[in-house]
């Protein structure tokens, strides 16, 4: 395949998007792998359900892809044989389903498919993902944690995830599950991340020049911690965290967010 001189973009999804009508977020990633000769390789790893690669087959079929292939990884062995990377190596987009996103990290991680998928990308093919699919994206991802909107010790948990992009860290289902909190705490704890914090039926598609463009009906909240003060490093218990200089961004579809120099590039803004 030629190789592009930049990375794919990557499509970060906020779970539960349209898979039954206008399917926009679908549509674009199929038009991203190539439209009419996208071949995308679909990894269900994080999912549960049997069916959830086939599923995902199924619509960027409808969707005009060439092909669309399921890369069935139930374990580590799965992740290093030869058909599977092939399977890999040989696609112009790589999707990943939603469900359990440490069983996606834990099953990959330091595999030749996470290899081949990581490679893909550098070379140009874009890498889609949905809820845990999304959130697996980054070098440090959420790897659990509990609801509510007050930053609190122990709220979120982190972990390594696939690295595909080490400046943010994403959350999923996000106004959905009322999860500002969390975000905001694993922001704390390195405020060199940006937090993106993302709606249902929402993307982040993050091009190779580091422009992050929304797409789908809800918002990215943008969470900045660059001029942030807070106490977490003395933090002891459950006790509410103190923090200030908190900057958030909230970006809605046809805006954009430069996450080089953190602001944001909005299309209706007076």
């Amino acid at each position: 395949m030629s190789v592009p001189n930049q990375r794919g973009p990557l499509l970060a999804i906020g779970g539960a998007e349209d898979k039954f009508r206008d399917r926009v977020i679908l549509r674009r990633f199929t038009e991203l792998s190539g439209g009419d000769d996208a071949h995308i390789a679909i990894v269900p790893t994080a999912s549960a359900v049997d069916d959830a690669g086939q599923r995902y087959k199924a619509i960027f079929l409808e969707l005009g892809a060439a092909s669309a292939e399921v890369v069935y990884v139930g374990d580590r062995t799965d992740a290093n044989r030869d058909e599977l990377v092939e399977l890999v190596d040989r696609s112009t987009g790589i999707f990943m389903t939603g469900g359990n996103q440490i069983r996606v990290a834990a099953i990959l991680g330091g595999t030749r498919v996470a290899d081949s998928l990581v490679r893909r990308n550098r070379e140009g093919a874009p890498v889609g993902g949905t809820s845990a699919g999304a959130s697996v994206m980054s070098s440090v991802m959420v790897a659990g944690g509990r609801s509510g909107t007050t930053p609190r010790p122990h709220i979120a948990q982190m972990s390594p995830g696939l690295g595909l992009i080490d400046s943010v860290i994403i959350d999923q289902h996000f106004r959905e599950r009322d999860r500002v909190g969390r975000l905001v705490t694993m922001v704390s704890y390195n405020p060199r991340l940006l937090g993106l914090g993302i709606d249902e039926d929402t993307a982040a598609l993050i091009t190779a020049d580091n422009c992050l463009e929304v797409v789908g009906k809800g918002s990215v909240l943008i969470i900045d911690g660059s001029q942030m003060s807070s106490d977490v490093f003395a933090s002891r218990g459950r006790r509410p965290l103190t923090m200030s200089n908190v900057i958030m961004h909230f970006v809605a579809d046809g805006s954009a967010f430069d996450l080089t120099n953190r602001r944001v590039i909005c299309r209706d803004c007076r």
